[in-house]
């Protein structure tokens, strides 16, 4: 498919997500990606309290905090994650994703093998504290 005229959009700019416990999902993406906080709301009788965490290169995760039991679905599987499965995180470089590995364990997610997918891209996959599967990828 050709397309004709630039796209019109530029990007994701975040995703947004549930936790039951806000305070440790702030601290492992600091911790293991070096995310900022750039704003925090505080619960009122009509919004949970909420993060918008500064991922880097213009994306971001905005993580409300949610009453336990409240998350449907089992995070550890597919088909159990809702109609969204995960997202990719983009790196630099198979480097990049290296370091991240060794940061994602010291934080306390888990984390699996750096694979080639397609023969195009470095994947990474791992899982944040409350069990959330996302995936690092770079270019080869």
């Amino acid at each position: 498919m050709e397309r004709s005229a630039p796209p019109l959009i530029s990007g994701f700019n975040h995703i947004a997500t549930g936790t039951c416990d806000l305070d440790r999902v702030i601290a492992f993406y600091r911790d293991a990606f070096g995310a900022t906080i750039s704003a925090e709301i505080p619960s009122s009788a009509d919004h949970p309290r909420m993060a918008i965490i500064d991922m880097g290169g213009g994306a971001a995760l905005n993580v409300a905090e949610v009453p336990d039991g409240s998350i449907v679905g089992d995070r550890s599987a597919i088909g159990g994650r809702g109609p969204v499965d995960h997202f990719g995180l983009a790196a630099a470089s198979r480097d990049v994703l290296e370091h991240l590995q060794r940061r994602i364990v010291d934080a306390g997610g888990q984390v699996g093998d750096i694979t080639l997918l397609g023969g195009t891209t470095w994947s990474l996959f791992f899982r944040d504290p409350d069990g959330m599967e996302l995936e690092v990828c770079a270019p080869k």
